[in-house]
């Protein structure tokens, strides 16, 4: 784990000589209270968190998203508490992904998003913050509370799952951007195993898959919402390793991060 974070920090500092000001740079913060899943390392015995964060090189973590994120001049950091109002001060994204159930969280106790979060949340986004909410499917994601936050501006997760995959059948996780998304350029995403979602405003739908919605976005005040029904952008399906070639979850990664980035500097 140590390993992994002085890369993270080493890299972070490098990309600051690119930068005439690196205050500027724009603050990626993740969430590791909602998602909080820890395992031992195996070689260290150390336990550390897992699953959707910075530091996970394995299958399920993020660590190349975080450095495409880098790449794009931002800042990446973690989140350990629920957001506070001065937490919030000093983010530009905030992303909250598989919000834990009891089975998946550390002490088998799910810190669950409550009224307080929710509040300093939705005042942050009308501020100008951009909020990125990614659900997982029935059986692997909380959805009770996370709808109430969800829910401030048009979103319901609907605790289903599309687009199931047998085995290696990758056709069956296929999503189609057609041309004019807002987002991403018309290509061929990967999704498996996404919860559909109801929009309505100030919400709008810009992905569906199996004639059901599963992205959204959302304009309220100054801030931008973006929600998916899937933490879609991990390893596996990023690293050009599993997936064939007419799949382009990097490519889309980096189009989503670009917006989301572009999306700050309308503030």
């Amino acid at each position: 784990m140590k390993q992994n974070i002085v890369k993270t920090l080493a890299l972070g500092t490098l990309l600051t000589f690119g930068f005439t000001n690196a205050q500027n740079k724009p603050k990626v913060v993740l969430d590791n209270f909602f998602n909080n899943e820890k395992k031992e390392n195996k070689e260290t015995k150390v336990l550390e968190s897992w699953h959707y964060t910075w530091n996970d090189t394995s299958n399920g973590g993020f660590s190349l998203l975080g450095e495409i994120f880098q790449k794009q001049g931002a800042e990446i950091s973690t989140l350990t508490t629920a957001p506070s109002k001065k937490d919030l001060k000093n983010a530009n994204i905030y992303i909250i992904v598989d919000p834990d159930i009891d089975k998946e969280a550390y002490g088998g106790k799910a810190n669950l998003i409550d009224a307080n979060s929710i509040k300093n949340l939705t005042e942050w986004v009308k501020k100008g913050g951009v909020l990125v909410l990614m659900s997982n499917d029935n059986g692997n994601s909380e959805f009770e509370h996370f709808n109430k936050l969800a829910g401030e501006f048009g979103i319901h997760f609907n605790d289903d799952s599309y687009n199931r995959v047998q085995k290696r059948e990758f056709e069956q996780g296929k999503v189609m951007v057609p041309a004019g998304n807002e987002i991403f350029s018309e290509q061929k995403l990967y999704m498996k195993e996404v919860s559909s979602m109801e929009v309505k405003a100030p919400a709008k739908a810009i992905l569906t898959a199996e004639g059901k919605n599963i992205g959204a976005i959302a304009k309220v005040g100054k801030g931008t919402v973006f929600a998916l029904g899937d933490p879609w952008c991990y390893n596996e399906y990023i690293d050009g390793k599993k997936l064939p070639a007419d799949f382009t979850n990097y490519q889309g990664t980096e189009e989503w991060v670009k917006w989301l980035l572009k999306q700050v500097s309308k503030k």
